[in-house]
């Protein structure tokens, strides 16, 4: 599993570092969101650090560059993670009480994040 976990992170940092306009890498958003990974499959609980990677990556997020590569990397990784549960993504921030300039969906137009 761990194997598993690092080589989708890899794959996401190097299909995402070419729209890096900000400052935020896809290997950022990736350490941010990886113990949201089981909940995102499975469900249950929301671990509490799925909740803080999330909000601590919000607010990295500060410039539109920032928010639209977080974007982009979140449907890169997101297309790359078998078993995703779109629903459960898509819930995730307002789950975790965060509201997002986003949505979380793979159909997101990140050109269009502000």
């Amino acid at each position: 599993m761990a194997l598993k976990l690092t080589c989708m992170m890899v794959v996401c940092m190097m299909v995402c570092a070419p729209f890096g306009a900000g400052a935020i890498t896809c290997g950022q958003v990736a350490t941010y969101m990886t113990p949201c990974i089981t909940y995102l499959r499975s469900g249950g609980t929301i671990p509490s650090s799925c909740c803080s990677g999330l909000r601590g990556l919000n607010t990295a997020a500060a410039t539109t560059a920032e928010r639209q590569t977080v974007c982009r990397c979140l449907i890169s990784a997101a297309n790359n993670l078998p078993g995703l549960n779109p629903n459960l993504a898509s819930g995730l921030p307002g789950a975790c009480g965060i509201s997002l300039p986003y949505k979380f969906s793979t159909s997101t137009n990140c050109n269009s994040v502000k």
